[in-house]
């Protein structure tokens, strides 16, 4: 499998540090608000990636962070937590906007087929671990103390800038929008690792530590859960690319300062959905979550083929039209694999299941290239081979996809089944469309009448249409094609 790596900007071929288990990381949500479906599509295609691992063979452990501390409302440090930002929103303890808003974060993703991590920790049960990496960095002389908070000190590393090429100007005050001046630290790329009561008197959360009451910055809260739970050294750590900096970027600083060697091998970013004014965010624009998809009609799998189709290394423009695309795609989809005989009692064809699985593993080791992915099901439709081989391939594959393809053809097949209507004399079996139930009788009436023209014309307007009638004895039947 070949991966792009964001750290070294091309692709790799995946080698795990242990052939027995890949250990994986993901930055997980700050949970002071619902999660837009911006925030959601890093989280489809992370765990695309961990199946698509696991559908290869390996065994994956994979860990995700909470976090319900430490996270500024601007990535410089600067401004208030969000956690305490939205338990003032909503009149509510910090604690219960964590929980609220991390069960909801969790509904999201069982809606959209996300596979819970083997591992949830929320930032708060880590602070023992916060402490002493933050000690031994002060030690190492890795960090110091300044207005009461203790910083890392970026100047000591001989490389900061991992994922691009930034000059040391670049973050001069103004530079970046939301940076501030903070008179405390020694350059201005530095960063808090802890702060302590004199930054925020008014902070909910707050520990005892050597340097003083106060919480542990953003940062260090996935160095220190990523190490707990999965030791000195990872295979892949995954995140929005609006993570790799400065988030990222200082989880490696810190990281590597603190174990003396190298941390991460496989950084893999996903790339922002945008909205026709820009990246999508919580406070411009509508607040599009799944919720409201689902208030206006679309299922949440339509969203989830919606990310699909694109590479996730590729910017992701949402609008409703594009979504209408990718439910009628999932619709046609599900209504052919519909059309396969469940039935069928023939064995399935051992070598062609391997030769179409093989088309389907070479677009996944391709980069994770869902789109390619998706194009192998249709492959699936067209072989030459029995419906129960289609049916044993199309199930093997939506172990990554998840996108609930036979349960929902299955599903449209029962509809069609008990869509069986008797209209005066004319029998019509179909998927109990009343519009196309009535065009399908106007046809049966106008054969009726012997008007065969006007029966053919009818046929063929509703074939333009992807709409297929056959004539049976027991009368029309129509399906979508």
């Amino acid at each position: 499998m070949y991966l792009y790596n964001s750290a070294t900007r091309k692709k790799e071929l995946f080698v795990p540090n242990n052939p027995d288990i890949v250990k994986m990381y993901t930055c997980g949500p700050t949970v002071y608000h619902f999660a837009h479906i911006g925030n959601l599509r890093s989280y489809i295609m992370e765990d695309v990636l961990e199946k698509a691992l696991r559908y290869a063979g390996y065994n994956v452990k994979r860990v995700m962070n909470i976090t319900d501390v430490g996270h500024l409302s601007s990535d410089a440090d600067t401004g208030e937590d969000k956690m305490l930002k939205g338990a003032r929103r909503e009149k509510k303890t910090v604690m219960e906007i964590a929980q609220y808003y991390t069960d909801a974060f969790f509904d999201d993703c069982k809606k959209l087929n996300i596979k819970r991590p083997d591992v949830v920790e929320p930032a708060t049960n880590c602070i023992a671990e916060y402490i002493n990496i933050v000690s031994t960095l002060l030690e190492k002389e890795y960090a110091y103390v300044s207005g009461g908070n203790v910083y890392f000190d970026t100047s000591k590393l001989n490389q900061y800038y991992i994922f691009n090429s930034h000059n040391e100007e670049d973050l001069a005050v103004g530079v970046r929008e939301g940076v501030e001046e903070d008179t405390n630290k020694r350059n201005k790329n530095d960063f808090v690792l802890w702060f302590t009561k004199s930054k925020f008197e008014d902070q909910a959360l707050k520990w005892d530590s050597p340097w003083g009451v106060g919480y542990p910055g953003w940062h260090i809260e996935c160095s220190g859960i990523s190490m707990k739970h999965l030791g000195e050294d990872l295979d892949i750590h995954c995140g929005g690319i609006d993570n790799a900096f400065p988030h990222h970027t200082n989880e490696i600083a810190q990281s590597e300062s603190f174990l003396g060697h190298k941390w991460c091998n496989y950084w893999f970013h996903v790339l922002h959905l945008n909205t026709g004014t820009g990246k999508m965010s919580k406070s411009t624009g509508e607040f599009l979550t799944v919720s409201l998809l689902e208030s206006k009609g679309y299922d949440p799998l339509v969203y989830r083929l919606f990310c699909l189709q694109s590479h996730y290394r590729k910017n992701l423009v949402f609008t409703y039209e594009n979504l209408d695309n990718a439910a009628k795609t999932y619709q046609k989809l599900i209504a052919k694999i519909a059309g396969l005989n469940f039935d069928d009692a023939a064995p399935v064809d051992e070598a062609v299941l391997a030769s179409l699985k093989e088309k389907f593993q070479k677009a996944l080791d391709n980069d994770i290239n869902t789109s390619l992915a998706i194009t192998a099901v249709y492959d699936v439709l067209k072989a030459a081979t029995n419906d129960a081989t289609k049916l044993a391939a199309i199930a093997d594959f939506d172990y990554v996809l998840s996108l609930d393809l036979i349960a929902k053809a299955k599903a449209l097949k029962e509809k069609q089944a008990s869509a069986v209507k008797t209209v005066g004399e004319i029998v019509i079996e179909g998927e109990g469309d009343p519009e196309i139930d009535a065009v399908v009788k106007a046809r049966a009436e106008a054969k009726k009448a012997k008007n065969w023209a006007e029966a053919d014309r009818i046929r063929d307007e509703l074939k333009a249409q992807g709409i297929e009638v056959v004539d049976t004895p027991q009368g029309a039947k129509w399906k979508r094609v």
